[in-house]
């Protein structure tokens, strides 16, 4: 049988409030308890674990080297037990009244519309906020728990993913775009000399900006800006090319004859905030995603 704890949540939570709001007083604050409780909850800490988790310099509490350890370890345990409070909240109240999912621009609209429409028949009470993202505001949005599931292009660090679909990713213009009056193969060259069409990454850190060192480069928050922009022979830009299929098949846009790098490929991974404590909902539409995604990709080979 498992000992019980020494060291109660509380105390935890006054040694993750001293380091996060920078000092004892300040910790006081943010938890509304007294400074004096504060210290003898993490005085009590010390005293039951044999340790020292602060030492004073100057004015300043700093975290010892084994403080640093318990630091860590705590914030992984007062995140795991708030993700138990949530998942017992769920499951009390069965299906989750709201589903919170980040997707990758790159991933066809029309198939996660579709998938979305096969949901609501099934549950059409439970409301979905979608974020539509770019890049590291997809992981973002995971690390921060701010989804419930996301399709991304990298899993996180600390997450496992399912491989979902892999996307070609091709270089596009207007058929009467200067380069492709050039009446040759394109090199990096020629596409740094004209305007680079690029999608804002969503992530707080902006990670965007042009791939081939264009000077001229115009960032917008969506696709469908950057697919109308290079339409109307405004610049260039690499789409998936299920994004821009109708537009290719309409000869608003045409690929680029692109000596080098004409296509790319961006694997997409399905993956859980917190596959554990997945609620019903999550599970369902994520199993519907990947049914629909599996027929979608039939099809296409299918044509082939």
């Amino acid at each position: 049988m498992t000992a019980a704890p020494k060291i109660t949540l509380d105390q935890w939570r006054a040694l993750l409030a001293i380091v996060e709001a920078g000092g004892y007083a300040q910790a006081a604050d943010s938890l509304h308890k007294s400074q004096s409780a504060v210290t003898y909850a993490v005085q009590k800490l010390e005293s039951l674990l044999g340790v020292k988790a602060f030492e004073v310099v100057g004015r300043k509490a700093r975290l010892t080297d084994t403080g640093e350890v318990l630091y860590r370890r705590a914030r992984a345990l007062l995140d795991e037990a708030g993700s138990l409070e949530g998942a017992a909240a769920t499951l009390a109240a069965g299906w989750e009244p709201e589903l919170r999912l980040a997707v990758e621009i790159v991933f066809p609209t029309w198939l996660l519309l579709q998938c979305f429409k096969r949901f609501a028949g099934e549950r059409p009470q439970t409301r979905i906020e979608l974020y539509e993202s770019v890049l590291s505001g997809t992981e973002e949005a995971l690390i921060q728990r701010s989804v419930d599931l996301a399709i991304c292009t990298r899993v996180p660090q600390g997450f496992a993913g399912d491989a979902l679909v892999r996307l070609r990713i091709v270089a596009a213009a207007h058929p009467d775009h200067p380069l492709h009056r050039l009446g040759r193969e394109l090199t990096l060259q020629d596409l740094r000399k004209h305007r680079h069409l690029v999608i804002r990454d969503t992530g707080s850190q902006r990670r965007s900006g042009s791939s081939v060192g264009a000077e001229q480069v115009w960032t917008v928050s969506h696709k469908a800006t950057s697919i109308r922009a290079a339409c109307m022979g405004l610049g260039f830009a690499w789409f998936a090319e299920d994004t821009i299929r109708a537009e290719l098949q309409q000869g608003l846009l045409k690929l680029l004859p692109l000596r080098d790098g004409a296509q790319r490929f961006a694997e997409l991974y399905l993956v859980f905030a917190d596959r554990d404590y997945a609620g019903p909902g999550a599970l369902r539409l994520a199993q519907i995603i990947r049914e629909e995604v599996r027929s979608a990709c039939d099809e296409a080979n299918a044509e082939q």
